[in-house]
């Protein structure tokens, strides 16, 4: 049986992971008949494989480069019971990951540690994403925490002065403090995977009506702060932007050429030099969009099939709804339910309707024409599978590993 060897981003690989591949085969059963016949049977009652969950939209830092800045702070959060009842419906449904990110900062939950319990007892993987401020959180149900889950850190800075230009954190909350409380957690348990991540700002990048703060020459001091306070890796991804008026996450749009190269250029030298800081066991890790920006395939990422196919197997649910992509959080052409549409077999198959209608008529050729998409090479690889004439059963398996999307 064949390995998982790039577990980050190697989705194709992830889908036919043992326990996933049948959840794989079956869509691609589904998408041929329904290709043939207008009377094709309904859409596979499973459900995702991994889910982002956005407990709240509060959040206590103020990042200019927030790419959710305009949909956190509402007041708006999920509550524990309707947490626990869709972790419980998912789980039958074949959920195996879980990952609490995005729209606000998931620490400031009211009951964010029963969260982290609820997945757990569920016998999922968890990933946390955090801005680091509320660590003591985490450090509570460290221990619960088992091998492939992880913690990472958005900090995007190795200096203090861009720290707080970059993120305008509450008063006594610096990145000093904020990396001795995540070495300390890693300590408490040594099974969870450490993460220094880190959003590239380039000079004259300007969201509304701000110029962001550059933090190129922060790049290679990120590694020598993640060797000291005992971090597994550093992440580092380009700056994305909502667009006004789709709200859909964007990168160069529209090209530029010219400005492109010299911005690559800059980038690359600061990465070559974390690259020679870098030593076990840290490692450096480029996000799909940012490695095809360094190798110029960019808006290749931009270039969809017509069918989004990953929006089977990973979805968002958040205050304001279930959202079948990340990228469209928030996004009315995303949303395929309420935040309470997998609170039981009922409510999951009400919105397993939708994602029907969605797969079918949501076109990812148009609508994310502008999305630099961390899923564009797995939508093409079953998109080109589904047109082939090879059985699903010759699907190659591989180990189970990583089952986050």
């Amino acid at each position: 049986m064949e390995k998982l060897t790039r577990k980050e981003h190697d989705f194709s690989a992830k889908l036919r992971q043992k326990s996933v591949i049948e959840n794989l085969r079956q869509y691609i059963a589904w998408q041929r008949e329904a290709r043939r016949s207008p009377a094709h049977p309904p859409l596979p009652a499973l459900g995702p494989v991994s889910i982002n969950l956005d407990l709240t939209t509060a959040c206590n830092f103020k990042c200019p480069h927030c790419v959710d800045s305009g949909i956190i702070n509402t007041g708006e959060d999920i509550s524990l019971d309707v947490i626990r009842d869709s972790v419980d419906t998912l789980a039958a449904k074949g959920l195996l990951s879980v990952i609490l990110i995005g729209g606000g900062e998931p620490t400031v939950h009211r009951d964010f540690e029963e969260i982290v319990r609820v997945v757990k007892a569920k016998g999922l993987q968890v990933g946390i994403a955090t801005n680091g401020s509320r660590l003591e959180r985490v450090a509570s149900v460290a221990g619960i925490l088992t091998e492939g889950d992880w913690l990472r850190l958005s900090l995007d800075a190795a200096r203090e002065e861009t720290f707080e230009k970059s993120h305008k954190p509450p008063a006594k909350v610096t990145l000093e403090k904020i990396l001795s409380d995540a070495q300390a957690v890693k300590k408490l348990n040594s099974n969870i995977s450490l993460g220094y991540s880190f959003v590239i700002v380039w000079d004259g990048i300007r969201y509304g009506n701000r110029e962001l703060t550059p933090n190129l020459d922060d790049i290679p001091e990120a590694v020598v702060k993640a060797r000291e306070y005992g971090f597994d890796y550093v992440s580092y991804k380009p700056c994305l932007l909502r667009l006004e008026g789709s709200g859909k996450e964007s990168l160069f749009d529209p090209p530029d050429p010219g400005r492109e190269e010299k911005v690559i250029q800059a980038i690359g030298k600061r990465l070559d030099q974390a690259e020679k800081l870098c030593a076990p066991p840290v490692k450096v890790l480029r996000s799909v969009n940012l490695q095809a920006m360094m190798e110029g395939n960019l808006h290749e990422l931009k270039r969809q099939p017509v069918v989004c196919h990953s929006q089977f197997f990973r979805s968002v649910l958040a205050p304001a709804g279930i959202f079948h992509c990340p990228a469209l959080r928030g996004v009315s052409a995303g949303r395929i339910g309420d935040k309470e549409g997998y609170r039981s077999a009922a409510r999951f198959l009400e919105t397993q309707a939708s994602l029907e209608r969605s797969v079918q008529s949501f076109d990812a050729s148009r609508e994310c024409s502008v999305v630099v998409c961390f899923y564009h090479h797995v939508n093409w690889w079953i998109e080109k599978f589904i047109q082939s004439s090879t059985p699903v059963t010759l699907i190659p398996e591989v180990e189970d590993n990583n089952f986050f999307l």
